[in-house]
């Protein structure tokens, strides 16, 4: 049992690596966050959990059920889009007037707003359930019993690995975000990478 449990964790693992490692909407809030200290622990905690759900949903059969809905899944990329759009609005709008690491450490932020935000990014993402739930739950196919159990548990382990490392990572490059220009570079980034994914995402509409 353990021949076939631990290869099946570690396949888990790295293809759910595989797809979270990426720059995306809901990493580059997540980056943003620890740079600032803000609600670091329950931000991380939010999106490792959705992953553990959507994740465990796919490998229990949902992701079928999914990729047979196009209704479904344009309605999740429309919503998607208009907050990304959104959100990049308002991240041009900050490199504007880009505030110094003292400064935004002193403002900080609604954890209901960073929740709220958090959320968004998780389950108004199309793609988090095409990646998560469709295809990590399609290829858990290639296993039973408790060979299936472990290449789940090592996909969401891969979350929880990323999303913490990230969120408490990003303290490393506070030395490099004291000074505004790096803020105004950062949040032109976060502009680009929300319109960009907003803009790829209106484009896969299902017809």
């Amino acid at each position: 049992m353990t021949a076939t449990f631990l290869p099946a964790a570690l396949s888990g693992f790295l293809l759910g690596a595989s797809l979270i490692v990426a720059i995306g909407a809901q990493n580059a809030f997540i980056l943003r966050q620890g740079l600032l200290k803000q609600h670091v622990f329950i931000l991380c905690l939010i999106c490792a959990l959705s992953d553990a759900v959507l994740i465990g949903a796919g490998v229990a059969g949902l992701g079928t059920l999914i990729a047979r809905s196009p209704v479904l899944i344009n309605v999740v990329t429309v919503g998607g889009a208009l907050f990304l759009f959104s959100y990049a609005v308002i991240a041009f709008k900050r490199a504007t007037k880009p505030d110094t690491l003292r400064a935004a450490n002193n403002g900080k932020g609604s954890l209901k707003a960073a929740i709220a935000a958090c959320l968004a990014f998780t389950f108004l993402n199309p793609h988090v359930y095409l990646d998560t739930v469709v295809l990590l739950g399609s290829l858990s196919a290639h296993y039973d019993g408790p060979a299936r159990t472990a290449y789940a548990l090592g996909a969401m382990l891969a979350s929880f690995v990323w999303f913490f490392g990230l969120g408490y990572g990003a303290r490393l490059l506070q030395p490099f975000f004291a000074k505004p220009s790096a803020w105004r570079v950062l949040d032109m980034l976060v502009g680009l990478v929300m319109a960009g994914i907003g803009l790829s995402l209106s484009s896969r509409l299902v017809g």
